[in-house]
């Protein structure tokens, strides 16, 4: 993953968890009692699990743990050695299955360090050391001969000295409370901790406020002993542990930052570095809790407030003064090759209809966990699938199978892939189904929610490899506690924003997606460090792979069934409910802005901000808000209402299909369905970034991972740019309208 926290879920122990299930009970179909199955008449469905019975007794976790102990060796960065015999061995693999695979060879830009330091001038001179030492007990973390320097990527380079201004963790609201108390880093070198956003927007922001450098760090409290034991006794970040990863502006749009909406082939045209929009305009480095503590604890200034405060044993400061750094970063910015790795089996009924499944296999260091954990499951669902092969099965339609290069520095094997199969891929992607690092404990899903049904009914199947419960039982579970009802039924899909390769299936080319994963709620201690190896791995997130095992069956059953179907096995009703959400959510941050903005402008003219100022804490009041005029919603509403008509009708009519509907038919429906999702593009794309161009869902232009729903109006509400959000209110309707249509369209062949 380029970097966000993976979603664990240890707030209950095993025995605990199990005394909940029972006593909550409720649950729908388990494996032993099926539902009916999306997409199949009875007589398929059986069929179907049959397959699938011979899929899972295929499914090996010790060659799994072997194939990951092999692949995560040595550190397999881009343009690394083991990077490039890791793309080799597994196209060798593929082939002795006697599949049809090749590698597909991208030129991207690149930067890895030529030099890297950071210097304390100033009370005192610490020269900090950027390094990570070995771990007791792991040998794999003394194997860094081959390892790049720790850095960000596509941060600028550069030679710079400053006085340090903390900025927390360097979000919007951080730089309003900096504002309040008249700290400003202009000309100044920010120190940012990890966490509450997306690490490339710290910089950006550092920028955008007249920083000349940024350093963030990992404080201990988010990750570290505020949170677990430290590695190598448990789950934290140990003292000296770094957190690589890019700062690319991704937001903007993912990818080779030269050849954005272009494959970064040997000859695609480029931009100069000059003018890659993604490229960060100041130097940046990733520094350990240890080496931020001698700046932390000497800088001066005003007493940071409360929600600003870490776990170093320390009052914490703002600055400026009296820490002045010296900060150095050069690079070497040549293109360098990655490496997909695709396997294809082609279908025998649909075979201009894929159904695509990756992962990416490229880290920082080992990437045990990031990314290889979630590789060697696709890698043992690919085996499963070539001995259903050498049994007589066929799939009706094409499978896609890719290990991405490049995903690390920023979405680049997917993104230069997919842009340059744009064609192709806008004729014949069905579905893209993604998964990343995967540890133990708790499913968790994204995605396009037309898929909803489809995942709730294979997680009522699938059994969980600890508890004598099914996947969605614990899913449920999770839920019913922590909303404190008994009201929820089903599995519902997170919105996607970005941060894996899903990004350009979905919101560059509007195929619908997935991002599946297994986690248990520990901090991630060892995220893109040294210490994510294959030893840490067993020792402390799935020692024998029974979740990958278990990932292979979610994601393989899914894959199955999407490619067997006689009727796709899509479910408009999810559809409706979910844009109906988000149309609420619109109507609530409208009010919200409108009221925050009458009491805030209250409180300044009622002097109440200078009332309740001391001189330990001098805050100012925020600055004065514009009011929020009334928003023309209603296209959005109208949209979605007569959405919610259309699924009904849609999801009866699969439900009335039978054993004797007529083969055309079912053709021209899938048809329709399989670019039901482009239906939600809009060529102008969002405002400011029209490389993204899906309507409904976006990684947002200040969250970085964090996903914006009905982005081009909510983001307007929010930067209050109310025109804009208006126009883009009417353009939103009229992509849920298409995708309307669309179904509509597809009930019509279904029921001719």
């Amino acid at each position: 993953m380029t970097g966000m926290v993976k979603g664990r879920i240890r707030s209950l122990g095993i025995a605990g968890l199990s005394a909940v299930l029972t006593g909550l009970g409720g649950f729908a179909a388990h494996a032993d009692n099926p539902s009916p199955m999306l997409g199949f008449t009875s007589e398929g469905a059986d069929a179907e699990r049959h397959w699938e019975g011979l899929f899972d007794a295929d499914l090996n976790p010790q060659q799994m743990k072997d194939w990951l102990k092999l692949l995560s060796a040595e550190p397999n960065h881009v343009s690394s050695a083991h990077d490039k015999a890791n793309a080799e061995w597994m196209l060798k693999t593929y082939q002795s299955w006697g599949l049809d695979a090749h590698i597909e060879t991208f030129q991207v830009l690149y930067p890895t360090p030529k030099k890297v330091a950071v210097e304390m001038e100033a009370p005192t001179h610490v020269a900090l050391k950027l390094k990570e030492p070995p771990i007791p007990g792991d040998a794999s973390s003394s194997r860094t001969k081959d390892a790049l320097p720790a850095y960000n990527a596509f941060g600028a380079d550069g030679d710079v000295r400053g006085e340090v201004v903390y900025v927390n963790y360097g979000m919007p609201n951080d730089y309003k409370e900096l504002e309040r108390r008249h700290v400003s880093v202009k000309g100044k070198i920010a120190i940012a901790r990890y966490g509450a956003g997306w690490r490339g927007l710290k910089p950006k922001l550092a920028y955008e406020h007249g920083a000349i450098g940024c350093l963030i760090y990992s404080d201990p409290r988010d990750d570290g002993y505020g949170t677990a034991d430290p590695y190598p006794k448990g789950a934290g970040r140990p003292a000296e542990s770094l957190q690589r990863g890019s700062v690319a502006d991704m937001p903007i749009y993912s990818g080779d930052p030269l050849t954005p909406n272009v494959g970064a082939t040997k000859d695609a045209p480029r931009l100069a570095i000059a003018d890659a929009k993604t490229i960060l305009k100041i130097p940046v480095l990733p520094i350990s809790w240890s080496d931020a503590k001698p700046l932390l604890e000497a800088l001066g200034g005003q007493r940071a407030p409360a929600s600003f405060r870490g776990g170093l044993p320390f009052t914490y400061h703002l600055g400026p003064g009296p820490v002045k750094v010296h900060m150095t970063v050069q690079s070497d910015w040549s293109l360098k090759p990655i490496y997909d790795v695709i396997v294809k089996i082609p279908g025998k009924d649909f075979p201009d209809q894929w159904v695509l499944r990756g992962n990416h296999h490229d880290g920082w260091v080992f990437g045990a966990s990031d990314p290889l954990s979630g590789n060697v499951a696709m890698m043992a669902e690919v085996h499963a699938v070539s001995t259903l092969l050498k049994k007589g099965w066929k799939p009706r339609r094409t499978l896609v199978y890719a290990s991405w290069d490049g995903e690390e520095p920023g979405l680049l094997g997917s993104t230069e892939w997919v842009e340059t199969h744009a064609d192709e891929l806008s004729q014949k992607a069905v579905a893209y189904l993604n998964t990343d690092g995967n540890s133990s404990g708790i499913f968790g899903v994204g995605g396009s929610p037309i898929l909803e049904t489809l995942v709730d009914q294979v997680a009522s199947e699938v059994k969980d490899p600890t508890i004598n419960a099914t996947v969605k039982d614990r899913v449920l579970a999770r839920e019913r506690i922590s909303r404190g009802t008994m009201d929820v039924k089903h599995i519902r899909l997170s919105a996607l924003g970005s941060g894996s390769d899903f990004t350009p299936f979905l919101q560059h080319e509007g195929i619908a997606a997935l991002n599946m994963g297994f986690g248990d709620g520990e901090p991630s201690g060892v995220y893109h460090s040294i210490y994510d190896t294959y030893e840490h791995y067993i020792a402390v997130e799935d020692h024998d792979l029974r979740y990958g095992k278990t990932l292979a069956e979610m994601v393989g059953h899914t894959m199955l069934r999407i490619a067997d179907a006689s009727v796709l096995p899509f479910s408009a009703g999810p559809v409706a409910k979910t844009f109906q959400d988000y149309a609420d959510e619109l109507h609530k941050l409208l009010e919200t802005e409108r009221e925050d903005a009458k009491k805030t402008n209250e409180l300044i003219d009622q002097h109440a901000y200078d009332l309740v100022q001391s001189e330990v804490d001098p805050v100012g009041a925020p600055e004065r808000k514009s009011d929020v005029p009334a928003i023309n919603l209603a296209p959005i509403d109208n949209a979605v209402s007569a959405l919610n008509r259309s699924a009904k009708k849609f999801d009866e009519a699969v439900a009335a299909q039978t054993p004797h509907a007529n083969p055309a038919n079912l053709t021209a429906a899938n048809a329709i369905l399989a670019k039901a999702e482009q239906a939600l593009l809009s060529p102008e794309g969002l405002p400011g970034r029209s490389w993204y161009r899906h309507m409904i869902v976006a990684p947002g232009l200040y969250t970085g991972y964090g996903a914006k729903t009905l982005p081009g109006v909510r983001e307007a509400i929010e930067e209050h740019h109310f025109g804009e959000a208006e126009h883009y209110a009417e353009i939103t309707a009229k992509a849920i309208n298409r995708y309307r249509q669309a179904l509509d369209e597809a009930t019509k062949a279904l029921n001719p």
